[in-house]
C-alpha cells in the first residue's frame, strides 16, 4: 500500500466539534488534518503515533502572556529567548501562543524584526498584540491589523501618574483609550485592556502600607492594596467606552467575583465583551503558604490573587460559560526578581508548562467539567475571539495539525525538572496533578514525543496573520 499521509495518530480517542470524545483515527497531510477516520480503517503513513488509552485535544492557544529577554518581558531580543518559552509551551501542550509586543517606539520596524527573532527560535506557532501606548502608536492601529495581521491591541489602563515608567511606557488616561477604542472599530480589531484604576489603588496602596510596612501580611496584604473593586471599577469604565465607541473589548486576567460580574453587566447591557481568567486565579488564593519553597511572594501577581470565594466565583463562571477563555499571563523572570519582600518583588509567575494540567486536575477531575469545555476555553473559543479560526482551535479536516496528546489519567508532581521556562520556578512546585501531555503535535510535525522535546522543532514555529470575524468578536 503506498503511503497516504505524512501522519496517522491511530487507536485514541479526539475532543471533535459537536460530537465531544469519539474514537477515531486522524490522518494528516502537509501539515493539515486530512481526515478523520473511523479506527482502524486501512490508511498508511509515514509515521504512526499509536494514541491507544489517551486523549487527542486541539493544540492550546494561550493568548495571554509576556514574551522577552532575561529580566526584560517587552519582547524576544534573540531566537533562544523564543525557543526556550516555546518549550515551556510545548510541554504544557500549547500549540501556538500570541505575547505582548511592549515597546514605545513605532511597530512599523519593530514589529516585523519581532517575527523574525521569534520565528528562528519558536518551536510553535505566533502571533502578536501591539500594547498602544504612544500617539505613533495610536496611528499605527490600522496599519496593524492590515498589513501585520495583528488586530488585538492592549492598553495598560494603570498607566498614570508615572505608574508606566516600571515597563519603559508614558502614561495614558480615558480619552487615550476611547481614541484606542474608536481606531480598533474602524479597523476591524479588538481592545485588550489591563484593568486598574491607579487613582483608587494608590489610596488603598498607602493605607495598607500603613497597616503594614513590612509586608509581612505578604499576599494579603498585597490583595489589600489593590483590591477587587479597583479592577471592577477599570473593568466597568472599560466597557462602557468600548460600548459607546463600537469596539469588542477582551479584559485580560479576570481575577475577582467583582471583576466578573462587572463584565458581565457591561455584556448584558449590550457591550461585546470577552472575559479572560487565569489558572492561578483558579488555584491560588491570599492564603497560599509558599509551597515546597515557603515563600509565598513569589505568587506577587498583578491583579492579586484573590480570596478563596473569588477563586470559586471564578470556576462557577467558567461552568456556566461566562467566562470565554483562560490564558496563562506567563511571566519569565526568575526568582531573583521575588527578592525583597511584598512590597519589592516584581509582579508576575510563569504558567505555560501547567495550563492544561490545571484544567484537567481542577476543572475535568475535581470539578466535572466536561472535556468538550476544556477545549473551549484554551482552543476553540480563543481561536475564534482572536482571529485564528481559519486556521486553529479545533480538529477538523483543512485546519492545521496541532494536537496536544494526554493521558488523561495521568498522576504526576510537578517538580523543578518539569520547568522549561527560563524563570526557572513554578508556584505548582510539588502539586500533583491528574492529567499529563505526552504528545504535542504543530502542524503535523512531532514537538514533544513521549514528554520528550524534539530538538529538530526549534525554529519551525512560524508567525500567523490574524483577522477578526463580524461572528467572533
Amino acid at each position: 500500500m503506498s503511503t497516504e499521509y505524512d501522519l496517522l495518530i491511530r487507536g485514541g480517542d479526539a475532543v471533535l466539534p459537536g460530537r465531544g470524545r469519539t474514537p477515531c483515527d486522524i490522518a494528516v497531510r502537509d501539515g493539515r488534518i486530512a481526515a478523520i477516520l473511523a479506527p482502524g480503517a486501512p490508511a498508511s503513513a509515514a509515521t504512526t503515533l499509536d494514541a491507544r488509552g489517551l486523549v487527542v485535544l486541539p493544540g492550546a492557544i494561550d493568548v495571554h502572556l509576556h514574551l522577552g529577554h532575561g529580566r526584560d518581558i517587552a519582547r524576544p531580543r534573540v531566537p533562544a529567548d523564543a525557543a526556550q518559552e516555546s518549550a515551556a509551551a510545548v510541554v504544557g501542550g500549547i500549540t501556538c501562543f500570541i505575547p505582548y509586543l511592549m515597546t514605545s517606539d513605532p511597530f512599523a520596524s519593530v514589529l516585523p524584526e519581532v517575527i523574525g527573532v521569534t520565528e528562528a527560535g519558536s518551536r510553535i506557532d505566533f502571533g502578536y498584540h501591539p500594547i498602544i501606548s504612544t500617539e505613533a502608536q495610536l496611528a499605527e492601529v490600522e496599519a496593524c491589523a492590515r498589513d501585520h495581521g495583528a488586530p488585538t491591541f492592549k492598553i495598560f489602563m494603570n498607566n498614570r501618574g508615572g505608574e508606566g515608567a516600571r515597563l519603559g511606557l508614558p502614561d495614558i488616561d480615558d480619552g487615550f483609550l476611547l481614541r484606542l477604542c474608536e481606531a480598533a472599530a474602524r479597523a476591524g480589531g479588538m481592545v485588550c485592556p489591563h484593568p486598574e484604576t491607579i487613582e483608587l489603588a494608590w489610596v488603598t496602596r498607602e493605607r495598607a502600607k500603613a497597616a503594614d510596612p513590612d509586608g509581612t501580611g505578604g499576599l494579603a496584604t498585597w490583595n489589600a492594596s489593590r483590591p477587587p473593586f479597583v479592577e471592577a471599577d477599570a473593568v466597568q469604565r472599560a466597557g462602557f467606552i468600548a460600548r459607546t465607541a463600537g469596539a469588542p473589548l477582551y479584559v485580560v486576567h479576570t481575577s475577582s467575583a467583582e471583576a466578573l460580574a462587572a463584565g458581565l453587566r457591561q455584556r448584558e447591557a449590550g457591550a461585546q465583551i470577552f472575559l479572560e481568567t487565569c489558572p492561578h486565579y483558579l488555584t491560588h488564593d491570599v492564603d497560599w503558604d509558599g509551597g515546597e519553597t515557603g515563600e509565598s511572594d513569589t505568587a506577587k501577581i498583578n491583579p492579586p490573587l484573590r480570596e478563596a470565594a473569588d477563586r470559586e466565583a471564578l470556576w462557577a463562571g467558567i461552568l456556566s460559560g461566562a467566562i470565554d477563555t483562560v490564558a496563562t499571563d506567563h511571566v519569565h523572570r526568575g526568582l531573583d526578581a521575588k527578592a525583597g519582600g511584598i512590597w519589592s518583588a516584581s509582579p508576575g509567575c510563569p504558567g505555560l508548562e501547567t495550563l492544561l494540567p490545571v484544567l484537567l486536575t481542577e476543572g475535568y477531575h475535581a470539578r466535572g467539567l466536561d472535556l468538550a469545555r476544556v477545549v473551549d476555553l484554551v482552543s476553540t473559543r480563543p481561536a475564534q475571539i482572536m482571529g485564528l479560526a481559519h486556521r486553529k482551535g479545533a480538529i477538523a479536516p483543512g485546519l492545521d495539525a496541532d494536537f496536544a496528546i494526554i493521558d488523561l489519567d495521568g498522576d504526576w508532581t510537578l517538580t523543578l525538572g518539569d520547568v522549561r521556562s527560563s524563570a526557572g520556578y513554578s508556584i505548582y512546585e510539588g502539586r500533583r496533578f491528574r492529567g499529563r501531555v505526552l504528545h504535542t503535535v504543530v502542524r503535523g510535525r512531532m514537538v514533544l514525543r513521549d514528554r520528550t522535546l524534539q530538538d529538530d522543532s526549534i525554529g519551525t514555529g512560524r508567525y500567523v496573520p490574524r483577522r477578526l470575524s463580524a461572528a467572533s468578536a
